[in-house]
């Protein structure tokens, strides 16, 4: 699909993404803060345990909420709520610091009990006949914006200013970009009211199928959340003795591969999509086995980047699969009801990544190495049975 064909609302959203992509190395940043300023892995597990403790029984409120609403209310939400997180952690310092780091954890939290408006903004937005092509785009801009501009940050902050206050600079800066991006979603995204969610003549849903894709994702939830950033960060910076810039080149192979993925994902042929999956689970897998394993620096890069590319290939075919097996005018209700799910099930994955990165430093890349490979077991069962291909006819 080329970039002309995509609809004039649906490049303006994916240029939102890529305003905002740079603004993610925040995530990366805030652990290691926490551990640079004192924090063991396990300390910083127990931490976001507790403020994932808070947050589950607003989320599906929120979906409710806004499926009433205008969801572009709910993205300005997002952002205004992510840049007052940032500016309480570029304050974080001295007697009260502990106290603002957490309540800036909390409302960050907060602002994802809203990212299922993400996705249900996407399946409207989106043309329905093109969900697969035009996902393979709204992945590669964000990524070619990472790409660019992360290096750059994990440079300055690695080798030329590095430490916390530095970090906590560049929490602010972020904090403050936000006024930005509302201005963008203000002006150049348009609303989306009840009356543009109408599900098309002729939907069934599959309750089946549903159940299938909630088993899918249980497996790939806890196979990412037992081995999240926090423990690549410990190993990268405190096993390897790399710093941040080394971290921010893993996510450049990263995004390097994802972009690369984008545009084999557009050569899948059509109805090949559970395979696709089914085969990115077991790219992930090996990922997770080689990460098991303790792999020197160029390695780990080198293995996360492939990880990536599987990730990227599979996502726009699950998205699609997603995409068809959810009514419309539910879309915002049911996607807050996935994310609960999540929520739920990753309640207590950082306590438990940190006690096992405690352990050892890559223990929890076994954990995810076995849920990697029954996700994909189950995609292959799947597409023997050809339930892509009907649905997607």
């Amino acid at each position: 699909m080329r970039w002309s064909e995509i609809p004039r609302e649906a490049k303006a959203y994916m240029l939102y993404h890529t305003l905002i992509a740079p603004g993610l190395i925040v995530w990366t940043l805030f652990p290691l803060y926490l551990m640079e300023t004192g924090y063991s892995i396990l300390e910083v597990g127990a931490f976001f345990t507790a403020v994932n403790v808070a947050s589950i029984p607003l989320t599906y409120f929120f979906g409710r909420l806004f499926n009433r609403w205008d969801i572009k209310k709910g993205l300005i939400a997002i952002d205004v709520l992510d840049g007052v997180a940032y500016v309480l952690y570029g304050l974080a310092k001295g007697a009260i610091a502990p106290l603002m780091l957490f309540a800036g954890r909390t409302i960050e939290k907060l602002s994802t009990v809203l990212y299922p408006l993400y996705r249900a903004y996407e399946q409207i937005i989106y043309p329905e006949d093109k969900y697969e092509e035009i996902f393979a785009w709204h992945l590669r801009l964000p990524e070619i914006a990472r790409l660019v501009t992360f290096p750059i940050m994990g440079y300055i902050l690695g080798y030329v200013y590095p430490g916390p206050e530095s970090y906590r600079w560049t929490f602010m800066f972020f904090g403050l970009f936000s006024t930005v991006t509302v201005a963008y979603i203000w002006k150049f995204l348009p609303s989306i009211g009840r009356e543009e969610r109408i599900t098309p003549e002729g939907f069934t849903f599959k309750a089946g199928e549903f159940k299938l894709l909630l088993a899918f994702e249980a497996l790939l939830t806890l196979a990412w959340e037992l081995a999240p950033e926090l423990v690549l960060i410990n190993y990268v910076v405190f096993v390897l003795h790399k710093t941040v810039f080394e971290v921010t080149l893993i996510a450049c192979a990263s995004s390097l591969a994802s972009i690369i993925g984008t545009y084999a994902s557009e050569r899948v042929p059509k109805g090949k999509g559970f395979q696709v999956i089914g085969l990115g689970m077991f790219i992930n897998a090996f990922y997770a086995l080689v990460m098991a394993l303790s792999p020197p620096f160029w390695l780990a890069l080198a293995v996360y980047a492939l990880g990536d590319f599987g990730s990227t290939l599979w996502f726009p075919f699950y998205r699609s699969w997603m995409f068809k097996l959810i009514p419309k005018e539910k879309a915002s209700e049911f996607h807050a009801a996935i994310s609960s799910y999540r929520k739920l099930l990753g309640l207590f994955t950082p306590a438990i990544a940190g006690a096992l990165a405690s352990i050892h430093a890559t223990l929890p890349y076994d954990a995810s190495l076995v849920l990697f490979l029954i996700a994909g077991a189950m995609f292959w069962v799947m597409a023997r049975k050809d339930i892509y291909q009907k649905r997607m006819k």
